[in-house]
């Protein structure tokens, strides 16, 4: 049986789309869920916030002194299926005893060259061990790693493209949460992300069609959209919460429409009245520079980190609001949904 895999997705930068993810794997973690959070974007940013820097270096001085040793990235773990040999699985960075992490690496970015070039092969009529064993490699990673360390679910992040890295980390994706902002340019990424997801979906379908009998497990690259999360929700003094308002109350049938085909409404007129919005959350702009100095969640800011008044109060608000949207994704997990209430 595979671990699920839930993906934070949209090719719209700027969503808060990392920030979500390791929030919400500690959140998990503190719930009761044993979590991998996996970064399976090139510019490594949820690495950064979990690992401080002398940690950082460390890992990637090892990776870049070409010495055979244990993979400490996903980077790593892929490199020998660049040229003529088998992935290994990385060693995982315990950030707590239920939260690991498998971390990113600038590297990955030479992956995707391999991932175009292979991805024609899949359709070839013999051959396609190669073909299917690179295209799979994160799932393999992630589900060998997930299954070593006996997590109940996988958290991947990944870049805001439509590129070779992210298909075949969607292949490897059960679920998909899509973060959004209240702007023009987050309405056109679920534009091109709807199709770009039934695209994907059905291009791997004929893939394994065209290989009936693999020689190991594939995914099913099923990357259903389970809902979405409204980022930096708050009133801000140079934008009318009007043009705020237009934007946000776009989003249930820019969703619908694109994200699930349902091409006739009528559609919610908010998120609020949306069964397919899971939260919208606020900035908590206060507490950022405060949680990046102490590599915390905002919600386990304590005095000593600085959260005293005001910022106590709004540390305590972010861990009920965190709490209340993992347990409302827990709930549209199947394989989880009997632990959500945890």
């Amino acid at each position: 049986m595979t671990v699920p895999v839930l993906t934070f997705f949209n090719n719209k930068g700027g969503v808060g789309k990392t920030s979500l993810a390791y929030h919400l794997a500690w959140m998990m973690s503190e719930i009761g869920h044993r979590v991998l959070a996996c970064d399976l974007d090139p510019q490594s940013n949820l690495t950064a916030m979990f690992l401080d820097e002398d940690r950082l270096e460390a890992i990637y001085d090892k990776s870049d002194s070409g010495l055979d040793q244990p993979s400490e990235t996903i980077f790593e773990s892929l490199r020998p299926l660049m040229q003529v040999g088998d992935l290994n699985l990385p060693a995982p960075h315990f950030i707590s005893d239920k939260l690991s992490l498998i971390a990113g690496d600038l590297g990955l970015a030479g992956f995707e060259d391999t991932l175009s070039a292979e991805w024609p092969n899949a359709l070839r009529s013999a051959e396609l061990h190669r073909s299917f064993r690179i295209q799979t490699a994160f799932s393999t990673v992630m589900q060998k790693s997930a299954r070593k360390m006996d997590a109940s679910i996988i958290l991947a992040d990944v870049g805001p493209n439509l590129g070779a890295i992210n298909r075949s980390a969607l292949i490897a994706t059960d679920y998909v949460v899509v973060p959004v902002g209240a702007d023009l340019f987050s309405l056109r990424g679920l534009r091109n992300l709807g199709p770009t997801l039934h695209n994907w979906r059905d291009d791997w379908k004929k893939r394994l069609a065209n290989w009936p009998e693999p020689d190991f497990d594939l995914p099913k690259g099923l990357m259903q959209p389970i809902g979405y999360v409204v980022q930096q929700h708050s009133i801000r003094l140079s934008r009318p919460v009007k043009a705020y308002d237009t934007w946000v109350n776009r989003i249930p049938e820019e969703y619908a429409r694109e994200l699930l085909g349902y091409t006739e409404g009528p559609y919610p007129p908010t998120p609020a009245s949306d069964d397919h919005a899971l939260a919208a959350l606020k900035h908590y702009r206060s507490l950022v520079p405060l949680a990046q100095e102490a590599r915390k969640p905002v919600f386990k800011l304590t005095s000593a980190d600085g959260a005293i008044g005001s910022h106590a109060v709004a540390a305590n608000s972010a861990y009920d609001d965190f709490r209340e949207l993992a347990r409302n994704i827990l709930e549209r997990v199947p394989e989880l949904r009997a632990r959500a209430d945890r």
